[in-house]
Parts: structure tokens; sequence; C-alpha cells
């Protein structure tokens, strides 16, 4: 079973989102799409697979994190969330209970040893998301996760 197969997003903590956010676009050129920036890519052994790695700023007093103090959450893209997560179970790995659910993928939550949270994907079998299920993701990235 290949566990992590690649990156799906990166989140981070600011004290002013829309700020650094402009402060990205201005000199990174990093530009918001859908309330997140979105690198779209295609993948190594299968061309016509679709994909995008999501990179998007949180407030700072954002629980979405929780329980993690860390700034940062990195999120990886996983084959098959269930299996991986019964592995992880039986190595010790913290496991949430959390679960989410969505017509573009399934999310589980872990913690590494040292309390960083890590975000664990599923994404559809043998579809590829749509531009406008990409864009709810992102919307859902950038606002539901603001209040959680």
């Amino acid at each position: 079973m290949r566990r992590v197969t690649g990156l799906g997003g990166v989140f981070f903590k600011a004290n002013d989102p829309n700020k650094l956010y402009e402060w990205y676009e201005k000199h990174l050129g990093l530009k918001r799409e859908h309330g997140s920036v979105n690198f779209r890519w295609r993948g190594a052994e299968d061309t016509k697979e679709e994909g995008m790695t999501v990179w998007a700023l949180f407030p700072k007093d954002t629980k979405y994190f929780d329980p993690s103090r860390a700034s940062l959450m990195i999120n990886y893209r996983v084959d098959d969330l269930d299996a991986l997560l019964k592995v992880l179970r039986k190595e010790g790995v913290t496991i949430d209970e959390k679960r989410e659910d969505y017509d573009y993928g399934r999310f589980a939550w872990i913690m590494d040893p040292e309390g960083n949270r890590i975000e664990l994907w599923e994404p559809p079998k043998k579809t590829v998301p749509s531009s406008k299920s990409q864009a709810t993701k992102s919307r859902r990235t950038t606002k539901s996760r603001k209040t959680s």
C-alpha cells in the first residue's frame, strides 16, 4: 500500500490573512482563486490525471489546526484513507476520530510525535474533481475552516 502519494495543501495562520495574501500576490505572484492559491498539475504516471495543491492562509485564531499549537498544517494526498488509518492506528499514531466526506474527497487528521496536526486527503476514485468542486474545496478551506 502506498501511504502518501503527494502534497494536497499547505495551510498556515496569519495575523491578517487578506493583507498577507496581498503581499504574496504582489511580491511572489501567488494569486488567489476562490479564496486560496491553487497550483494545478498533471500526474507523473498518468498525464491525464489532473490535480491541485492548495495553499491557504487562516486567521491566527482558527480552531481548525487544534489541538496542534503549530501555525502550519500540511495536507497529504493518500490512495486509501481507511487502510492507511488502520495501519497507522496499529503503529500507535494518534488519530483524530473526526472525518469529513465531500464530493472532492475524504479527510482525516493525525498528530505527529511533536504535536503537529496533519491532514490526510483521499481524492475521489477515478474521477477528476471539476473546477467547481475544487472551487468548493477552496471555499471550504478559507471559510468554514476559519470558524472551526
